[in-house]
């Protein structure tokens, strides 16, 4: 019988290092209040909106937003939860000991997409739920969940790099917030989640473009939405094509990117530094 593939068992590993933080995530009263506030926050807003109708397109607000929001939610959890995690395990010695088992960064990197894309599950159930039951018009043929599948898929292998990128470069996990979120939140702010793209000026329009966030919202729309509603979008389409040639290309330089920068990173980590971030976070808490 032949040895088993050496990155292969990493990524074995890996991924069920994922499996058994996920589970430990959805047990956890923290996780679970933190579902149920996205659920209340995004629910609540498109309730209070419920009869706006969105301009263009002959729908309601809910119905227009909910797709752009989930879209929003995948990038957040994807960049975000990827670096307070990497942060802090550098701090705590984690990614050290990864590097010193044969191909450990694989298995780490491995590990966090599992748990990164799990844990969309239930934050998406906890809004997706309460909307199907208080909104119309929201899904518009049964084939919409397989679009909102590789738009999953794809948009998370597009933003967990960035994410990993943020854990790798800053000095602290305190630093994340400033690293992390409000890079997500302006790209938020800019990418037709909460209003047309087409109201920007043509240069910061063609800008946005070239990140994954807004292809996020139009993947999600066109699982959501009629075909009609295309009209309300860039050029007039769902443009499927060129979402899953810019997702899937960032997901591509991510792949070749990632290890290397957590190679470098780990290469450059000593006991000396782990202790003296530990002592500094320790320092921040008090």
């Amino acid at each position: 019988m032949s040895a088993t593939n050496p990155v292969m068992h990493a990524v074995g590993i890996g991924v069920r290092r994922g499996l058994g933080e996920f589970g430990k995530s959805v047990r956890s009263t923290q996780d679970q209040g933190f579902y149920i506030f996205t659920a209340l926050a995004a629910v609540g807003y498109l309730y209070l909106r419920r009869d706006s109708e969105v301009e263009g397109t002959g729908l309601l607000l809910p119905s227009v937003t909910l797709p752009s929001i989930l879209g929003l939610l995948i990038a957040f959890g994807a960049v975000i939860g990827p670096a307070y995690a990497l942060a802090m395990e550098k701090e705590d010695g984690t990614l050290l000991r990864h590097k010193a088992v044969p191909h450990g960064l694989k298995g780490y990197f491995a590990g966090q997409l599992t748990f990164q894309s799990l844990s969309l599950v239930p934050q998406m159930v906890v809004i997706l739920v309460p909307s199907f039951l208080l909104f119309d018009d929201l899904m518009d043929h049964p084939s919409g969940w397989l679009t909102v599948t590789w738009v999953i898929v794809l948009g998370v292998l597009a933003t967990m790099p960035f994410g990993m990128a943020i854990g790798a470069l800053v000095p602290s996990s305190q630093k994340v917030g400033t690293w992390g979120m409000l890079p997500v939140m302006l790209l938020a702010g800019t990418s037709g989640i909460f209003y047309p793209l087409q109201r920007l000026w043509d240069w910061a329009e063609v800008v946005v473009q070239c990140f994954p966030v807004y292809w996020l919202g139009l993947g999600m729309r066109s699982a959501f939405l009629p075909d009609s509603a295309a009209d309300a979008e860039i050029g007039g389409s769902w443009r499927t094509w060129e979402t899953v040639a810019v997702l899937g290309g960032w997901a591509v330089v991510g792949a070749l990117v990632t290890p290397v920068l957590l190679r470098r990173m780990a290469r450059r980590q000593t006991g000396s530094q782990i202790e003296a971030a530990r002592d500094a976070s320790l320092q921040w808490v008090k």
